[in-house]
C-alpha cells in the first residue's frame, strides 16, 4: 500500500515530527480495463478458426470381406514427382503387358486441373449447375441440405475417375496439398493416397531420363 509522509508543524529549535498517512487506491477503473479487454479478446478469437483440409477417404472394409476390384478403365494415376511436376496414366501398370504411356502436366488451370475436369465432366457440371440454381435463387436450398445432395451426388456418381495419388522419391509436401486441392475443386467423388509400385518406379525412372529439361509450371 502506498503511503504519503507529511510533515507537522514544528516550534522553533524542536525536532521534525513526520506522520505516516495511509492512502487508498481505486481498483474500479482496473477491474473495467480488465473486462473489457477480456471481452474483446473473447470476441476476435472467435473468429480464429484453424485450417483443416477435409480428406475423404475410403470406408475399411468388413472382416472377410473382399475389397471392390478397382475398375481399371476408371483408374487415374497420378504420380507426383520432383520440381513440381506430374505424370499420370489411365489404368494398371501390369509388368506382364505393356506398360501405359505417362503423360506430364502441371499445376496451372491448362495442367492436370483440366485432365481431371475432363475425365469427371458429368459429375462436375451437376454440382455446377444445382449451385447455379441456388445462386441466381431458382433453386431454394439450405447449406446442409446443398452438402447433402452433393454427398449423393459422389455416391451415385458410377462412371467419374478413380483417383490413385502416389508421391515418387524429392516429392514436397506441399505438393500432397496442391493435388488434393485439386481433387476438391474438380469434385472429384473417390481418390486416396497410395504407396507407388515398383513398376510405377521404374516407369518414373525412364521418363524422367528421357525428358529431364521439362520445366513444370506452377
Amino acid at each position: 500500500m502506498a503511503e504519503i509522509v507529511q510533515e507537522e508543524g514544528h516550534k522553533k529549535g524542536g525536532k521534525r515530527k513526520v506522520k505516516k498517512h495511509g492512502t487508498h487506491i481505486d481498483m474500479t477503473p482496473m477491474v473495467d480495463l480488465a473486462c473489457l479487454l477480456l471481452t474483446f479478446f473473447m470476441l476476435t478469437t472467435a473468429f480464429n478458426k484453424p485450417k483443416v483440409m477435409e480428406i475423404n477417404l475410403p470406408e475399411k472394409p468388413k472382416e472377410n470381406e473382399k475389397p471392390p476390384e478397382l475398375d481399371k478403365n476408371r483408374a487415374l494415376n497420378i504420380i507426383l514427382v520432383q520440381n513440381d511436376r506430374v505424370l499420370w496414366y489411365v489404368g494398371l501398370a501390369d509388368p506382364n503387358k505393356t506398360l501405359p504411356v505417362l503423360n506430364e502436366e502441371n499445376f496451372s488451370k491448362e495442367g492436370i486441373r483440366k485432365v481431371l475436369l475432363e475425365r469427371n465432366k458429368a459429375l462436375y457440371m451437376s454440382i455446377a449447375t444445382m449451385n447455379r440454381d441456388v445462386t441466381v435463387g431458382k433453386l431454394k436450398l439450405s447449406r446442409d441440405s446443398i452438402e447433402g445432395r452433393v454427398k449423393r451426388f459422389y455416391h451415385a456418381d458410377k462412371v467419374g475417375p478413380i483417383v490413385l495419388i502416389k508421391a515418387a522419391d524429392g516429392v514436397k509436401y506441399r505438393n500432397i496439398v496442391d493435388i488434393i486441392d485439386e481433387m476438391a475443386i474438380t469434385n472429384i467423388a473417390r481418390y486416396t493416397l497410395v504407396d507407388i509400385n515398383p513398376v510405377e518406379k521404374t516407369m518414373v525412372q525412364a521418363y524422367l531420363a528421357a525428358h529431364p529439361s521439362v520445366t513444370a509450371i506452377k
